[in-house]
């Protein structure tokens, strides 16, 4: 009875203190927060507690406040009892798990390598690979199109071929040839390396009137360092400036000897735009194939090495690629750097479905998941199961090193860290843990006095950048040169995304995100997208020809920094005598003065010089000949100057008159061309 009772008040009072909070008002119930996880183990140290807590080392002196650790005798890496590191971690308000011993097993290796060599037996005549390679506007393309019969210089921009073309030519005779032509441009050192690597011959083009220049240098050292044999066309000889003879004593001190100076390097006279020993040219490249015995095995596994990459829009990734070894079929799977195909189509330089490609064939391919680079290595797998196999280990493989990489960084900072870390504490080292934390304390109050808000951004002036590109190759040569960047002082400049195809909607949003620009190489933009970036105020830069390109971006890049400002005096006073003028109520210092130079110009800028040192800048408020107001005073004359802030002149003190000029900067990046 006297239970039910007490149950009775209970509920009624409960009701009552429910009622006295008003109506519709509930309890607001705090959310509980999760509580920070610390990883703990046997036998740590001070210090491996503090990291595991991602805490400062005197915190955990705090923390064992008022405990029986003798704290004076506690050092970084003295090892604590469990009961103190569970006690640490609690007073943190944290809480704790034990961390958990993981035996990492290593993973199997599942990467595909080539074929051992074949067997001699199976062997069979190839057709010899020839890299035609020289300096920029040598003639290498028109040459080539004298061989094939096909229009391509007048289709390149300006006339300067910007990626790599690979083209089968079928002699008079029968033989058959795979031509690769590669940029001359300065840009493009990276493609032209890649030419020299997968071929067998370097015909390498210098032009009769023009002798050995740059890029030709850089094509010599390409093929000696791919240890490949060269025969040299000296083009243009139909000139009236012709002079072949030069161009072979030039050639001599990059130590290529022609036959006629008792070397083994065949000279060939030529003319592309007539067509004048073409013929000889092709014999003397069949010739030196002959010698070299080129060989190759048609049976098995496919091997080859992607000359170009690119994104077509009804195709998808397309590759130009080199078959070294087997014979590539519609059907096979592809494995190439991280990614793979299934052939889908094969095409030959014309544009025409072919059904196989054998040793020494440059062909398209497609039906790639996603775009290889250029220079990758293609590999023939047996099922797409192993290719899927092949692309995640090679996957895993680079974020292990990666992982290794960022780890090596981590360390390097790490150490240095706790380097400027025993640096600042040394002095306190004699202290006992709360004089150090005192003496710390007020070092930094400033710092900690300071709001997050009240800091200052770096003004940095700075240009990100979107590159986008027609092919893979193109995309490459840009980001080189732009990696040999050396003005960041003057202005950072950052590429945040690059990439193939045509200007897309996410690449505007991109260039939104970092307020930056984009570049577009060979590539198109739509209506839309062209609409869509006015809209957003994104500029979009298109080239055709690299080096306009880079000009553009230098302009842009000068466009950012501030105009250097140049001071010029145009005139000199001395101050004779002081003396005060009644304005109002008001008495106004004037200085006397008279011009020594020059002339003095109201409009001006003026400084009022003391012995080396500058006493004021700025404007004059009133300038004054007699009693009349004057805007200007001319050398030899006298007159009275008055500034509005408060200024003691002395007599013997110089006033100097000048203008300042604004000119445009130009950025210091020398990209090389």
């Amino acid at each position: 009875m006297l239970l039910g009772l007490k149950t009775t008040l209970t509920m009624k009072r409960g009701i009552l203190n429910h009622k006295g909070k008003g109506p519709g008002k509930v309890q607001k119930v705090k959310p509980k927060q999760d509580k920070q996880e610390v990883e703990i183990k046997q036998k740590m140290t001070v210090s491996a507690l503090a990291q595991a807590m991602n805490k400062d080392f005197d915190h955990i002196f705090e923390a064992l406040l008022n405990t029986s650790v003798d704290l004076d005798s506690l050092e970084p890496h003295s090892v604590l009892e469990e009961q103190w590191i569970k006690e640490v971690v609690k007073r943190s308000g944290m809480k704790y798990k034990w961390a958990k011993l993981v035996e990492s097993k290593e993973r199997e290796n599942k990467d595909t390598q080539r074929r051992a060599p074949p067997d001699p037996a199976v062997l069979v005549s190839r057709p010899p690979v020839v890299t035609i390679m020289g300096h920029v506007d040598h003639g290498k393309t028109t040459l080539l199109d004298s061989l094939r019969k096909s229009q391509v210089a007048a289709g390149e921009a300006g006339g300067i071929t910007q990626h790599i073309g690979a083209f089968l030519v079928q002699l008079p005779s029968g033989e058959k040839i795979t031509f690769l032509d590669t940029p001359g441009h300065a840009a493009f050192s990276a493609m032209r390396a890649r030419g020299a690597l997968a071929t067998d011959i370097v015909i390498l083009v210098v032009a009769a009137d023009d002798g050995v220049m740059k890029q030709t240098i850089e094509s010599i050292l390409h093929a000696k360092k791919a240890q490949v044999p060269i025969i040299v066309a000296v083009n243009k000889c139909d000139k009236h400036q012709a002079d072949p003879a030069r161009v072979k004593q030039e050639l001599l001190s990059q130590d290529v000897v022609c036959e006629e100076y008792g070397g083994e390097v065949q000279a060939i006279h030529v003319s592309a735009l007539k067509g004048d020993n073409l013929l000889e040219l092709a014999e003397a490249t069949v010739t030196l194939a002959e010698v070299m015995e080129l060989k190759g095995d048609p049976t098995g596994l496919v091997e080859g090495t992607i000359i170009e990459s690119r994104s077509d829009k009804g195709k998808g990734p397309v590759t130009t690629a080199i078959v070294q070894r087997g014979t590539l079929k519609k059907g096979c799977t592809l494995v190439a750097g991280k990614t793979w195909a299934k052939v889908r189509f094969l095409f030959d330089e014309n544009n025409c479905t072919v059904k196989e490609a054998g040793p020494s064939t440059a062909v398209e391919i497609v039906g790639w998941k996603e775009l290889p680079s250029a220079g990758e290595e293609i590999l023939e797998v047996e099922s797409e199961r192993r290719a899927r196999e092949v692309v995640d280990w090679r996957c895993y493989q680079e974020e292990q090193d990666k992982l290794k990489e960022d780890m090596q960084a981590i360390e390097v900072k790490q150490r240095e860290h706790q380097e400027s870390y025993k640096k600042e504490r040394e002095p306190l080292a004699h202290l006992s843990w709360r004089q150090r934390k005192s003496a710390l304390y007020k070092a930094n109050k400033k710092l900690m006095a300071m709001r997050p808000s009240e800091k200052l951004e770096s003004q940095e002036l700075s240009l990100p950048l979107i590159v986008k590109g027609d092919v893979d190759g193109s995309v490459e040569a840009i980001l080189n040169i732009l990696e040999g960047y050396d003005a960041h002082h003057q202005c950072q400049m950052e590429v945040v995304h690059f990439g193939i195809g045509d200007i897309s909607e996410n690449d505007l949003n991109l260039a939104e995100t970092f307020s930056g620009t984009i570049y577009g190489f060979n590539v198109g933009v739509n209506k839309s997208i062209q609409q869509m970036a006015t809209k957003k105020g994104i500029i979009l830069k298109m080239h055709k020809v690299i080096y306009k390109l880079i000009d553009d971006l230098k302009d842009e890049l000068s466009s950012k920094l501030p105009p250097s400002v140049k001071e010029n005096v145009i005139g000199e006073a001395s101050v004779l005598a002081m003396f005060d003028v009644t304005v109002g109520k008001k008495k106004v210092p004037v200085a006397g003065c008279r011009v020594q130079k020059g002339q003095l110009d109201r409009k001006m800028k003026f400084r009022l010089v003391r012995g080396r040192d500058v006493i004021w800048e700025g404007s004059l408020t009133a300038l004054k000949h007699h009693k009349d107001d004057v805007q200007m005073v001319k050398t030899g004359m006298e007159c009275g100057l008055s500034v509005a802030q408060d200024i003691e002149f002395r007599p013997g003190d110089e006033i100097e008159c000048y203008e300042e000029t604004e000119t445009r900067q130009t950025i210091s990046w020398d990209p090389g061309f």
